[in-house]
């Protein structure tokens, strides 16, 4: 009896111990958890890096990820909490300008002192109280250039909203490390983040209508989108599970017959939609879509090429991974198509618009040259591929 009890109370604290070890480990962790970049007045050592790689992977292998985008002159802004940081423009024009808006924010540029961009003097900007350039595109003067934070800011930025977001008694011993590094895994992932937002600075230099339109109809679409109801999220959740499968089909003719599978259900869930609202999802789809679509295309022109050598710069940057984890990012990106048709917010509409760039590579080889005209679509060009 007393080995019987002393086995049922050890198999009870067990768990209490391994628990109470690990919040322990957790918290001790989160000791010197960064509260702000470590450099804030110009661009870190590896913060250049990674931007110097962006731009060296998008003029190596862009025009194979998007005919013309690698020949592109697009500057790029980063910023952290305090400064925005513009590379590649010199002589700027004060400010820059919300798209397709046209809200003048910000103010002169100067450029960093002690210190160089590939070699070049580079600018910044103290950054107005609440007002960031955002992660998009925005303009220059008369110049599209991309945006986005620092890899460093956005990390803080996580995991400052995840302990805002957390009851009380979690916030000293949640592993907030560990929980940002599933959102930003790698020096990779930032980098094609960076690159996906430079594909909108490209969409607008090339179709700066199309762009326009698109971010047009998510203002007049986006509230009145039905997200709540029940049978759009399942007719949608048909949708999405037959791109995935799609995309992991075996042969051409299995591709083809779940693509007109996936085209079909569409159409059917479209009866009940309104014209804007069909026109909000295409939009969506060709903006943010295409630019999820090129964020992992460049990504595996680098992991496949057996040419391409990264900037020597990056390579001392520990979280860079050289591109080797494409195959799992890939893999991670199918499965959680499935996940997306209860988002919500719009990310349903980046992972159905990359599915189907991804299934125009494999059914109609030369789609890019059609899809920044007005009036086409992913879809549309889907059923033309089908019909041929």
């Amino acid at each position: 009896m007393k080995r019987s009890r002393r086995w049922v109370v050890g198999s009870l604290l067990a768990p209490l111990v391994v628990c109470g070890g690990v919040s322990l480990i957790s918290a001790a962790s989160n000791i010197g958890l960064p509260r702000e970049s470590a450099v804030v007045e110009q661009l870190s050592e590896m913060e250049s890096a990674r931007l110097e790689e962006a731009f060296h992977l998008r003029q190596s292998l862009g025009d194979a990820a998007w005919p013309g985008w690698g020949g592109a002159d697009i500057p790029a802004i980063v910023y952290n909490e305090r400064y925005a940081f513009l590379v590649g423009l010199h002589d700027p024009e004060p400010g820059w300008v919300k798209v397709p808006q046209g809200s003048a924010r910000g103010g002169p540029w100067e450029v960093v002192p002690h210190d160089r961009f590939k070699g070049e003097p580079y600018n910044r900007q103290l950054l107005p109280s609440d007002v960031t350039p955002e992660a998009f595109t925005v303009k220059v003067g008369d110049r599209w250039v991309s945006s986005l934070t620092t890899k460093e800011w956005m990390q803080v930025m996580l995991a400052q909203q995840l302990r805002e977001d957390l009851p009380a008694f979690l916030r000293p011993i949640f592993p907030y490390r560990l929980a940002t590094s599933l959102f930003i895994d790698s020096s990779d992932f930032y980098i094609s983040s960076l690159l996906h937002e430079s594909f909108h600075a490209y969409q607008g230099i090339i179709a700066p209508d199309k762009l326009a339109a698109a971010e047009d109809a998510v203002r007049r679409s986006e509230a009145h989108y039905p997200l709540e109801d029940r049978s759009l999220r399942d007719a949608w959740q048909i949708e999405l599970d037959l791109l995935a499968r799609a995309l992991r089909a075996d042969t051409p003719a299995e591709t083809a017959a779940l693509t007109r599978e996936f085209l079909a259900n569409r159409e059917q869930r479209r009866e009940t939609l309104t014209s804007d609202l069909i026109a909000y999802e295409r939009h969506r789809e060709w903006q943010e879509g295409l630019a999820r679509y090129v964020e992992l295309e460049i990504w595996r022109q680098a992991a496949t090429s057996a040419d391409y050598e990264p900037a020597p710069a990056v390579q001392h940057d520990r979280d860079f991974k050289g591109y080797r984890t494409f195959e799992r990012r890939w893999s991670r990106e199918v499965d959680q198509i499935r996940r997306m048709a209860g988002n919500r917010g719009d990310g349903r509409f980046y992972y159905s618009g990359m599915a189907q760039a991804v299934l125009l590579d494999r059914l109609a080889p030369g789609w890019k040259n059609e899809a920044f005209d007005d009036g086409i679509w992913l879809d549309d060009l889907l059923v033309g591929a089908l019909v041929q």
